[in-house]
């Protein structure tokens, strides 16, 4: 019977959401908000559906989402329809490191003199807090591929990018907290260093190889000899795990392998098509002969990619709602720790000082305007990465200090959610009234 409540319950809420899809994009809410007062709802003591433990259940929670943190990461990549020699792309290099390495020390700072904890669980906490999550706001995504707009761009990119970054810092914040001895041998910070160096060098060739490989073979199969067509779910699938698998077996960083793959796959795309849209390449498709489209020499590599996009875009929402809706179900069992006032000081800090100073050190030079610096500032969204560093923590260690951390985590994760999603929609309309005056 509990099995079968589970099914009507999962079955309702997707339901729902699809009909009210529609309806959320005129309310000043995020879907994310709805989700996590769902699974809020299912674990307070008055209902007590279900109770997820995040110690006891930390392995569960950390694959679902690196599952969802993967998909996205593949789906931002494909969005980003932007030749490699645009200047554009300088945006996520300096915010996804440059302000990784203001914020990190930081905010860890902000953590070890509100918290009873040491510096290593502070500076495990700054590297949970440290990644952006795009995925939770749509309203500042790039629109579709070749969206050029500078504020959506670099925050899609920067959500892209340092998902993968903040690892050495979580090892480090871990080593840290565990005492562990090597930290203490000579040339540890050399070997920490080049390790860093060699996860984001080695993920990005692996990524940008295997996305180049997979992208022209199937094309090639496609068009020469009409094999290798449909199942691009299966495609995008096998191409998220194999990027995300060789890039773990090397000692690099699976989340920066799986967003270079999609990148590649869409300048692959980009190169065969020209500077029209995928769409406008595509044209209209014979439903009953879509094997000539997908077999076109001058549509196979838009229809693959627009087709692959499409799918991880409905994948994405689905992960979205899956861990949303746990997070909340933890938030529950927490209680009024999360609602203490230390997390909501550094909530405090990181939305309105640390975010915003690092966003001018990582910009200074750029061309970015005043207001597209306030926006990029504040847009440093807390979500679905969060999550996963919370899980991998509590995976490594779940006790000691490292169990105070779930709290303020959390809390932080939940005023983002609902402080980013309430004004995602009316800043961006602002944005773009703006832009058009400036025009």
């Amino acid at each position: 019977m509990h099995e079968a409540l589970w099914f009507v319950l999962t079955g309702a809420v997707l339901v729902v959401m699809a009909l009210a899809a529609s309806t959320l994009k005129q309310l000043p809410c995020s879907a994310s908000m709805f989700y996590l007062a769902i699974g809020f709802a299912l674990g307070a003591p008055v209902v007590g559906f279900v109770q997820i433990d995040l110690a006891r259940d930390a392995h569960t929670l950390r694959v679902m989402t690196e599952i969802a943190l993967l998909v996205s990461l593949f789906a931002i990549g494909l969005r980003l329809r932007v030749d490699f020699g645009n200047r554009l792309w300088r945006l996520p290099v300096r915010l996804g490191i440059v302000a990784m390495l203001v914020t990190v020390p930081l905010l860890a700072l902000a953590a070890a003199w509100l918290l009873p904890v040491g510096f290593g669980a502070a500076l495990l906490l700054a590297a949970i807090l440290a990644p952006t999550d795009p995925v939770l706001a749509h309203d500042v995504q790039v629109r579709n591929p070749g969206d050029l707009d500078f504020v959506r761009f670099a925050l899609s990119a920067e959500g892209g990018v340092n998902d993968g970054i903040a690892m050495p810092f979580a090892l480090l914040g871990l080593a840290l907290t565990a005492h562990d001895p090597s930290l203490h041998e000579p040339g540890a910070a050399a070997t920490f260093t080049l390790h860093a160096l060699w996860g984001i060098v080695g993920a990005l060739a692996i990524g940008a190889a295997l996305g180049w490989l997979t992208t022209h073979t199937v094309a090639y199969l496609r068009t020469h000899y009409e094999k290798a067509l449909g199942l691009e779910g299966f495609f995008a699938l096998g191409l998220i795990a194999l990027s995300f698998g060789c890039a773990q077996l090397v000692g690099a960083y699976g989340f920066i392998a799986v967003f270079a793959a999609g990148v590649t796959m869409r300048r692959v795309e980009h190169r065969a098509s020209g500077a029209r849209p995928p769409d406008e390449v595509v044209g209209t498709i014979d439903s009953t002969d879509v094997t000539a489209t997908a077999s076109h020499p001058d549509k196979a590599h838009a229809y693959m990619a627009q087709s692959v996009l499409g799918f991880t875009i409905e994948m994405e929402r689905i992960a979205e709602a899956a861990v949303m809706t746990v997070a909340g179900n933890v938030l529950a069992g927490l209680g009024a720790d999360v609602f203490a006032w230390t997390s909501f000081v550094l909530a405090a800090l990181l939305f309105l000082v640390i975010r915003p100073f690092a966003v001018v050190v990582a910009l200074a030079g750029s061309p970015a305007t005043r207001a597209q610096r306030r926006l990029i500032g504040w847009f440093g969204i807390r979500g679905i990465g969060s999550v996963y560093y919370l899980a991998y923590a509590f995976e490594a260690a779940p006790r000691g200090e490292i169990a105070v951390l779930a709290a303020p985590a959390l809390g932080v994760i939940l005023a983002s959610v609902v402080v980013h999603g309430v004004s995602a929609a009316p800043l961006m309309g602002w944005y773009q009234r703006l832009r058009a005056s400036e025009r």
